[in-house]
C-alpha cells in the first residue's frame, strides 16, 4: 500500500531527540517507528502497552520525622475505618503481579 498520509505532532524537542538517537541506533527511521506503533495499535486495538499511573515508592517509615510518621498512622487508622482495607492474601498476589515476583 502506497505511503501517502502525513502525521504531524508538536512534542519536546529533548523527547525527540532522544527517541531519535535510540532508533538511529537500531537503524530505524522514525517514519518506520510511527508505522510500526500504528499498525501494533491496529492489531491490539489499543495502545501497545499498559497505560497507568506510575507507582508510588513506598514510605520509609525510618526516614520520618515523628510528626510524619504519626500523620501516615493516623492515615492508616482512617483507611481502616472507611473500610479502604484488603486481605494480607490479597496484598500479596498483588505485590507478586506488579513486581513480577
Amino acid at each position: 500500500m502506497a505511503k501517502s498520509a502525513s502525521v504531524y505532532a508538536r512534542i519536546d524537542p529533548d523527547l525527540k531527540e532522544k527517541a531519535e538517537t535510540i532508533l538511529s541506533a537500531l537503524g530505524i527511521p522514525v517514519s518506520n517507528a510511527i508505522d510500526m506503533f500504528f499498525k501494533q495499535i491496529v492489531l491490539r486495538k489499543g495502545l501497545p502497552f499498559e497505560v497507568k499511573l506510575p507507582y508510588e515508592k513506598p514510605i520509609s517509615m525510618g526516614a520520618l520525622t515523628k510528626e510524619e510518621l504519626n500523620a501516615e498512622l493516623e492515615k492508616g487508622y482512617a483507611d481502616i475505618l472507611a473500610g479502604r482495607t484488603k486481605p494480607i492474601e490479597q496484598t500479596i498476589a498483588d505485590m507478586r503481579k506488579d513486581f513480577d515476583i
